[in-house]
């Protein structure tokens, strides 16, 4: 990045700063802050700030414009020491981080940015979901990245004490890293029998058992003979045990509702694992799991810039993630409404902001925010008007 971008940018910055209301974290006062500015060659950190350091955040923010944000994830006695020895650590928000270009199917190399971050809100809602169907914890903040994908901050306080390791089983369940399958099912004794029965109190013996009463459901509502080739696609399951997993299904609806997998015989097990392998598959969330392990985290202000593409990085209300469009309602509105010239370096194809189209190189006027954009991301050097 040249010099005159890079000046440009830091004004920019700083004029959105000046605009808008960055709110702080809880304990602002306890966290560890850093910033990178806009220097010439690199990106190094000045951390080891406390607020009292910092002084007014909105005054700060508004007079250096850095390039990037950062608060701790911990609260510490002492946010300001040179050392981490010496900060004196308190506690820990638990933090997690989806990196939309290390998720499973995404190649970086192929895969555009766009639908990277598709990808990475899905990744999000089934993070969401774990957090809160299997965790039960409420103190929690989505927020976009404002760059490849997402953060959630957990601050119930049962959680803030927890050491790494402690955040490291977390992770384990939240990625089903060596579940053991065999032990979704439990033996219950009923008299002078034995049951096998799905555990569904909670878990992923729960998330399997509910995917069972859906494929149920979804088998039951089909032709006998579509029914039965569903039920063959399955591995180890053939003319036989289909018919006879149907039948169990259709005459005692009841067994399937409370997890029983001896009724219709060795097929229904069989229906059953695969069931719980595409269950881990498709709700399993691919965390980082160095960013929650970590008990002392830098993690981006919600409501900061990115200086990676000059989005916000935008705190969520959960109601609205669905709808949420980075490209769209992440673009700062102080950058939108007037055209600036850049010197687009690398052409090609860009999808920002609710529209798609192809920039060619050189000298073009665009609406300031896709200046700021393309100029963030490597993509346009700024030229005089």
């Amino acid at each position: 990045m040249d010099g005159r971008t890079r000046e440009y940018l830091e004004g920019r910055f700083g004029d959105y700063y000046r605009s808008t209301d960055v709110p702080l974290p809880p304990a602002p006062g306890e966290r560890e802050w850093g910033v990178i500015p806009w220097s010439a060659g690199g990106t190094r950190m000045h951390r080891h700030q406390s607020l009292l350091d910092l002084g007014d955040l909105s005054d700060y923010l508004a007079r250096s414009a850095p390039r990037h944000v950062y608060f701790s994830s911990a609260r510490f006695a002492d946010p300001g020491a040179s050392s981490m020895d010496d900060k004196g650590w308190r506690e820990a928000d638990l933090v997690f981080d989806i990196d939309a270009d290390h998720l499973p199917g995404v190649d970086p190399e192929t895969t555009g940015y766009a639908d990277m971050l598709d990808a990475g809100k899905d990744a999000l809602l089934d993070l969401l979901d774990l957090l809160e169907d299997d965790f039960a914890f409420e103190e929690m903040q989505a927020v976009f990245s404002g760059g490849r994908g997402y953060h959630v901050h957990v601050r119930d306080e049962s959680v803030r004490g927890l050491d790494s390791e402690a955040r490291r089983e977390v992770v384990d369940y939240i990625r089903a890293i060596d579940l053991d399958f065999d032990a979704l099912i439990e033996t219950r004794q009923h008299g002078t029998t034995t049951q096998r029965v799905l555990r569904t109190e909670g878990g992923w013996g729960r998330r399997t058992h509910r995917r069972l009463l859906a494929f149920v459901d979804a088998l039951l509502e089909m032709e006998e003979d579509a029914a039965l080739s569903r039920l063959k696609e399955l591995d180890g399951i053939g003319d036989g045990r289909a018919k006879t997993i149907l039948g169990a299904f259709r005459n005692n609806p009841d067994a399937v509702r409370e997890g029983n997998v001896e009724a219709g015989g060795p097929g229904v097990r069989t229906l059953v694992e695969a069931l719980a392998h595409e269950t881990v598959e498709d709700e399993t969330s691919p965390i980082d799991e160095p960013v929650t392990t970590d008990t002392k985290r830098l993690i981006r202000l919600p409501k900061s810039l990115h200086g990676g593409s000059g989005l916000v990085v935008e705190p969520l209300d959960r109601d609205e993630i669905d709808d949420f469009d980075p490209l769209s309602d992440a673009v700062p509105d102080r950058f939108r409404g007037r055209d600036i010239a850049v010197k687009v370096t690398d052409a090609g194809e860009v999808e920002f902001d609710g529209d798609s189209f192809t920039l060619d190189s050189g000298v073009q006027s665009v609406d300031e925010s896709l200046g700021v954009f393309l100029m963030t991301r490597g993509r346009a050097e700024k030229v005089t008007e």
